[in-house]
């Protein structure tokens, strides 16, 4: 018999949350670290289902990119609002929300303050997105209605 975390590892290759920075969350340990510090996020569909574009998981997530959200809320002293996650429907590759390595973030006047006056602004992406770029090599591009984040570290 084994209980829950085990055969998380087993099946995912994954200890869940308590792994290290590399470990990957379920969506309900993800949503504690963004509630314990004050960061929210919304659902078009009300929804948690990876499998679903109209949902907003954190199923697969990167510890290290929960705990990027969180240094941006500290570092920002914005309020954070989480639009999009490791759901299906977003474009593909190493470094991309389903593999746990983006977050959206609803584009407040704080956080776009934030960015655009703290990281330089490092090229324009091939959708017209500008990107900026932290010393840590996290990547905020701003898109039409939203930040797309990608947490490198």
């Amino acid at each position: 018999m084994v209980g829950p975390d085990t055969w998380r590892a087993l099946v995912t290759g994954s200890s869940g949350g308590s792994g290290g920075s590399s470990g990957l969350l379920t969506h309900s340990e993800a949503a504690s670290i963004f509630t314990s510090a004050g960061i929210t996020w919304t659902s078009s569909g009300n929804c948690s289902n990876r499998n679903s574009t109209s949902c907003t998981s954190f199923d697969g997530l990167r510890r290290a990119s929960a705990d990027g959200a969180v240094a941006l809320r500290r570092a920002s002293n914005c309020a954070l609002t989480i639009t999009g996650g490791t759901e299906t429907g977003h474009a593909s590759g190493t470094y991309s929300h389903w593999n746990g390595y983006k977050l959206d973030f609803s584009p407040g006047t704080c956080l776009s303050n934030y960015v655009t006056g703290t990281f330089p602004r490092t090229g324009t992406r091939a959708d017209g997105a500008a990107l900026y770029t932290a010393p840590s090599g996290n990547v905020y591009a701003r898109e039409s209605n939203h930040w797309d984040v990608t947490f490198m570290n």
